[in-house]
């Protein structure tokens, strides 16, 4: 990585910065002190008032989503950004004006619709007050008359006439009243009562006693002919809200053109971001920033386009941003480095390493070679019919890579569809045949060879964690730490390759188990003597020391782990032979083998969901927990450049992929 200083006039400051966008080459240096002598621009309001048409613009694709969801094949996911010309760009400016005010109406025509569902809202809960009287024939509100007391209202808890009778005397012997229960319920009760005016304090009194209340919004027609006006209401904005959302179902012409506008407004948040990072002067301007540096020339050409522009390079330092490069093989696996970290400088880039292990544990997991075959092909298919962009393009030429390995590692256990191939034949011919004696390689079955398969998969874990290990000493020995190297890591290397060739020994000879021990007790002597070396004091060394053998737990424990390997293999094969064993119970009549092609798909759909997620999962913990955590720190900046960054389209000739 270098540093690089761009110089150039100011007067084509805008043509040179949409040329560096373009190309995608410069990471722009941010946060940088403003040199003396030069100004800085303040463009806070013009990228606020982008954000908020950006913002607009994303407000009204959800709304248009909503309303008229976009009509979209199973796959659309894969494919890739519009390609449009550059000076497409120059139209979709000059439109932008007319799509926010497109925004702008679909927003408020939303608003709308929510003010409308308020309403509603408001008018189900008036309806729902109103329920209880609607069996009273006079307004909520009637007043008393020259002789009577009218009085309207609830009491909470269940009354009938009887009960009501006498609470109402206990409370008021001397009390004159008639009363008509419109309704009851457990804990609600709703009535009218009339008395003689002169004892309307008595009866209010009274009722207030136990618990009477008024309604709460008295009206002055009756409860039916409120409820009908309401309801009438209601359908009035139902009508209402449906033309507006027919208003905005309108618009969804325009879903493309507000595709642009957005990306338009993200494209100028991103340059302005970059104008407020530039020093300039009245005639000048200058740019720092960091480049791969095997992309040098290609910056020094495209500053070539403009006239007197100067470039420099310098060393970037230690606070430099990291970019990985990587070979076709390697480079899928990179998100799934950069997902746990991007690699500092102090660090080795895993991603080969990673790679590797990832296809290869992956495909030993997932293990069907039918299964494999099917990834191979459904990955290359999307790559070549919908061209997506790098990104998506990587993550299936992963799958597609894991899918290479799960063909090879299904041939080693015989498993294609399970046992299909055998399946079949002994259901059409009569015959019995296994999956062993009908492939022509020799084969290990995951059920009964289950124990070799454990001892192949600690191995194999033994492999990848002394490879973590060995990245671990290379990177000691780069930064000149040689005792940490030889000692804290070279060590227990050793003494781990003792205790494999023991292992090996005790199925070959007992001369090689003679020399692992031998390799294994060295190695302990050494790391009593070496692992204690911070301590005061011989004592406190030795002590240091011994303890750090407690180590070689956390080395056993982490070597278990690989059983996952065999685990996920076994439920991979069992569960297609599972569904093979259910696909063939009806027979081979005509409706026999029609449940047999549905049971078939549906199970091994099912099969390939589950376990291609569980081998993905557990695969990509193997490489952080087991691996990366022997050598891998993480931490760097990642290198992020100067470039389109747009959702849905990208200019043609432009390096942003």
């Amino acid at each position: 990585m270098k540093a690089v200083r761009i110089i150039a006039l100011k007067k084509d400051r805008k043509r040179l910065l949409e040329h560096l966008q373009d190309s995608a080459l410069v990471m722009v240096q941010k946060g940088r002190k403003e040199e003396d002598g030069f100004t800085r621009m303040d463009t806070s309001a013009q990228i606020k008032q982008f954000e908020r048409n950006a913002e607009l613009t994303e407000q009204a694709l959800k709304i248009l989503n909503k309303v008229e969801p976009e009509k979209k094949g199973m796959l659309a996911s894969f494919k890739g950004r519009k390609e449009i010309d550059p000076d497409e760009i120059g139209r979709i400016a000059s439109d932008s004006a007319k799509v926010i005010g497109i925004c702008q109406k679909i927003c408020k025509l939303d608003k709308q619709r929510a003010d409308y569902a308020a309403e509603q809202v408001r008018i189900r809960t008036s309806l729902a007050q109103l329920e209880p009287w609607k069996k009273l024939d006079i307004p909520l509100n009637t007043k008393d008359t020259a002789t009577t007391a009218v009085l309207i209202g609830s009491l909470p808890r269940l009354y009938d006439d009887k009960t009501l009778s006498e609470a109402l005397a206990a409370e008021c012997p001397e009390l004159v009243f008639e009363f008509e229960i419109l309704y009851s319920s457990s804990n609600l009760t709703c009535l009218t009562l009339f008395a003689p005016k002169k004892q309307r304090d008595d009866a209010e009194k009274a009722l207030r006693t136990i618990g009477f209340s008024q309604p709460l919004n008295p009206t002055s027609r009756t409860p039916s002919v409120k409820a009908q006006r309401l309801m009438d209401k209601s359908e009035e904005i139902e009508n209402k809200d449906e033309d507006a959302k027919a208003d905005i179902a309108a618009f969804a012409k325009y879903r493309e053109n507000i595709c642009e506008t957005q990306d338009y407004f993200n494209l100028r948040i991103e340059k302005y971001q970059v104008l407020a990072e530039l020093d300039q002067t009245k005639h000048i301007f200058v740019l720092n920033g960091y480049i791969p540096e095997e992309d040098c020339d290609k910056l020094e050409a495209v500053c070539s386009r403009v006239q007197s522009c100067v470039v420099e390079f310098d060393d970037a330092g230690e606070d430099a941003p990291v970019k990985l490069k990587n070979n076709r093989f390697a480079q899928p696996a990179e998100s799934i480095v950069t997902m746990y970290s991007t690699p500092s400088h102090g660090d080795i880039d895993p991603t080969p390493l990673l790679a590797f292990f990832f296809y290869f544990f992956f495909g030993m997991m997932f293990s069907d070679a039918g299964y494999g075959l099917l990834m191979i092909i459904a990955t290359g298919l999307c790559i070549k019919l919908f061209k997506p962009d790098k990104r998506m393009r990587n993550n299936l030429k992963l799958f597609q890579y894991c899918g290479v390995a799960t063909v090879f590692w299904g041939l080693v256990f015989g498993s294609i569809f399970g046992d299909a191939p055998a399946m079949f034949y002994n259901m059409f011919t009569g015959s019995e045949i296994t999956m062993k004696e009908l492939l022509p390689w020799p084969t290990l079955d995951t059920q009964k060879d289950a124990l070799m398969i454990m001892i192949m998969s600690i191995a194999l874990g033994l492999v990848h964690i002394l490879v973590g290990m060995g990245c671990k000493f290379y990177v000691c020995l780069k930064q000149k730490e040689y005792a940490k190297a030889f000692f804290d890591t070279g060590l227990w290397m050793l003494m781990l390759a003792g205790f494999a060739v023991l292992a090996v020994g005790m199925a070959v000879s007992q001369t090689v188990i003679y020399i692992g021990a031998g390799i294994a007790a060295a190695s302990a002597v050494g790391l009593v003597l070496t692992q204690g070396r911070g301590k005061k004091g011989i004592f406190g060394k030795l002590i240091g020391g011994v303890a750090s053998l407690y180590d070689i737990t956390s080395y056993i424990s982490d070597l278990l782990s690989y059983s996952r390997l065999l685990a996920l293999g076994l439920t991979t094969g069992v569960m297609a032979q599972v569904f093979n064993m259910l696909s063939k119970l009806f027979g081979t009549s005509i409706f026999g083998i029609i449940c047999m092609i549905v049971i078939f798909l549906a199970g091994h759909a099912i099969t390939i969901g589950l376990n291609a997620l569980g081998s993905y999962v557990h695969t990509m913990r193997l490489q952080y927990v087991e691996m990366f955590s022997k050598f891998y720190e993480g931490g760097g900046k990642p290198f992020v450049p100067f470039s389109t960054k747009s959702k849905y389209f990208r200019t043609k000739g432009s390096n942003d992929d």
